[in-house]
């Protein structure tokens, strides 16, 4: 037996039995955990970001460190949503490679804040800023294939990821000696 059939929230999205809504549940709660996760594992990374984001020289354009935490905190909750509506209508039996993008991005996306915060290596921050920024073109196109309502749901995160692939590249720019 696979593992995925023995995982609950892996099988098929649409459940025989009566227990749908129940099985839905657990599947958003799931994609919700492992969405959170990642952004957990980013956030480990960046305990101690605001005292080293304060001494970056940032581009006049930057926003102040208070805007990142509600601003991530609302695109990992739609994209756990995203994640969830594909995840409904396909299974990740049926939809393995679509699903196993995402977790890939989230991997990438959590790295970032290892490679630029704790790490402080800005030309690697870069690199993985640009992946990730390709990755979420590639889940969203993945995700239009199943569900549009699911990619529309990763625009703003791919928005987002945009402007923080130009603020990356700048902060490093701006920050030789800080950002090796």
């Amino acid at each position: 037996m696979r593992v995925r059939n023995r995982i609950p929230f892996l099988r098929s999205g649409r459940p025989a039995s009566g227990s749908r809504y129940a099985t839905e549940a657990r599947g958003l709660a799931a994609w919700l955990l492992l969405t959170f996760a990642a952004a957990a594992t980013g956030g480990f990374a960046a305990a101690n970001a605001s005292d080293f984001y304060a001494q970056l020289l940032k581009p006049a354009w930057a926003p102040p460190a208070a805007v990142f935490g509600p601003v991530w905190s609302m695109l990992y909750f739609l994209m756990a949503v995203s994640a969830w509506l594909v995840w409904r209508v396909r299974g990740f039996a049926s939809a393995p490679r679509t699903l196993a993008l995402f977790i890939v991005q989230l991997a990438a996306n959590a790295l970032w804040s290892w490679l630029f915060f704790a790490w402080r290596e800005g030309a690697w921050a870069f690199a993985d800023v640009v992946l990730l920024w390709l990755l979420i073109a590639a889940t969203i196109v993945a995700f239009w294939r199943v569900r549009s309502f699911a990619a529309a749901l990763l625009l703003p995160y791919f928005a987002w990821v945009s402007f923080a692939t130009a603020l990356t590249y700048s902060t490093w720019q701006l920050n030789p000696r800080l950002l090796g």
